[in-house]
């Protein structure tokens, strides 16, 4: 006790005379940000008043101060902005998982509007909006220049109300118009089904009904399938996945991890930084895992397979995410509006940032251009071979009995299904592929 009294006030005595040696040039340095801080709120007072009395045209007030507070946090980053009332309502609804417009999640780069990544379901994926266009135009209008919640504004309008947006695509010459007509967007965060022995989850985007529709899908899949030791593993599809809710994204990754760090946030003070647990627990008792990704997974998507890679539970396939690394604070203000604000970094189990750099697959496999129709007909032709079983009058087989030969003919039509697959979705069959590859190998 007497040591730690002698501690404290050694303490104390090396603080009082160091503050008596440097308090006066820190009081009067405090004291002259202070003075350059007042001065710049009076310089923003006279321009306002000067844009109020002398502006050509008559202006809205209100509007003035909320587009300079929005400059003001839209000059931090591109993921900080103020919400004006409509809009934090309209967020507030898309987190529940169910909001109107295009379906398509959007970022600023460089001034331009990029698409992060169209919804499943949507129109804007329906119309054939892809991750990485970016949209110059809207109904006729630039977007250079705006802001990225004027840009979002623009493209808001009535349920059933068409809209043409310009777009340009990487590996197309010319710009584009792309028609989409307004919905009304309803989100079902995952959906779970089965692919033959497998369990593919694909998952949208990260809000309140994420884990709870992971958790009940893979429930009754696996109840269909007869038992946990009936399927090889699970996908985790979460290509073109934006991101959503942090707590989410923790709940996903705990499902499948027995312990360890999921992810860390590191804000601008020490003290403000947090660790994310796993607990015991694995909803499917460490069976393979495989996570597709793509540069439309982002944020809330690269933190999942961030934590799965870092912890060796899952391999992951696709092409590099979109490297969001930073974490947003929604605020809520004064009048039903509400601040956005990037308050801290995010860091995988193993200490890295994906701040521009992404999750990098373990298994790069890039998704191929769907053919054209005239491309797809020669392939169908070219599948259209004869066999000896074609021929007539052929010699049957005598060596099989017929439910040997009924079994060859299921396990070929299941093998011309996975086929089929390669031809819709390459990155997914690859990955079905690779769970039966693990599954075949852990039987050795």
């Amino acid at each position: 006790m007497k040591k730690f009294v002698m501690a404290a006030v050694s303490g104390t005595l090396a603080g009082v005379l160091v503050t008596t040696q440097v308090a006066g040039p820190l009081l009067a340095q405090e004291s002259a940000q202070k003075t350059n801080v007042y001065e710049q709120l009076d310089l923003f007072g006279d321009i306002f008043e000067r844009i109020r009395a002398q502006y050509v045209e008559e202006v809205d007030e209100k509007k003035l101060i909320e587009a300079a507070i929005n400059g003001m946090l839209t000059s931090l980053d591109p993921h900080s902005s103020y919400l004006p009332p409509q809009d934090a309502a309209d967020m507030r609804m898309q987190t529940r998982g169910e909001f109107g417009g295009l379906g398509i999640e959007v970022t600023q780069e460089e001034g331009f509007i990029k698409v992060v990544s169209p919804m499943d379901g949507t129109p804007a994926q329906a119309a054939g909006i892809e991750s990485g266009d970016f949209i110059t135009h809207v109904n006729g209008e630039s977007l250079l220049g705006l802001s990225l919640d004027e840009a979002v504004e623009m493209m808001r309008g009535p349920v059933g109300s068409e809209i043409i947006l310009t777009v340009v695509r990487e590996g197309k010459t010319e710009p584009f118009d792309v028609s989409i007509i307004r919905d009304t967007i309803k989100l079902t965060a995952a959906r779970v089904r089965r692919e033959g022995d497998s369990v593919v989850a694909r998952i949208t985007t990260f809000n309140d009904q994420t884990y709870p529709n992971v958790e009940e899908g893979l429930k009754k899949a696996i109840e269909e399938a007869g038992g946990l030791d009936k399927i090889n593993g699970v996908v985790l599809d979460l290509r073109n996945n934006p991101g959503g809710l942090l707590t989410q994204a923790i709940r996903i990754s705990d499902a499948f991890l027995e312990s360890g760090e999921i992810v860390s946030t590191r804000g601008r003070n020490p003290e403000d930084g947090d660790r994310y647990n796993a607990t015991p627990g694995d909803l499917i008792e460490g069976k393979p895992i495989v996570v597709l990704i793509n540069g439309g997974s982002a944020s809330a998507s690269e933190i999942v397979s961030g934590a799965l890679k870092d912890h060796h539970r899952a391999i992951v396939v696709g092409t590099k995410s979109f490297g969001k690394g930073s974490v947003q604070t929604v605020m809520p203000l004064r009048g039903d509006g509400a601040m956005r604000l990037t308050t801290a970094r995010y860091y995988t189990p193993s200490g890295r940032s994906i701040q521009n750099l992404g999750v990098s697959p373990d298994i790069v496999v890039e998704q191929p251009r769907r053919p054209m129709a005239e491309e797809e007909d020669t392939k169908t032709n070219a599948r259209r071979t004869r066999s000896e079983a074609d021929l007539r009058g052929t010699l049957s087989n005598d060596s099989l009995t017929e439910d040997e030969i009924k079994q060859i003919e299921e396990d070929r039509a299941k093998a011309e299904e996975a086929a089929k697959l390669r031809e819709e979705d390459f990155q997914l069959a690859y990955a079905l592929d690779l769970l039966k590859g693990l599954s075949v190998a852990g039987r050795q």
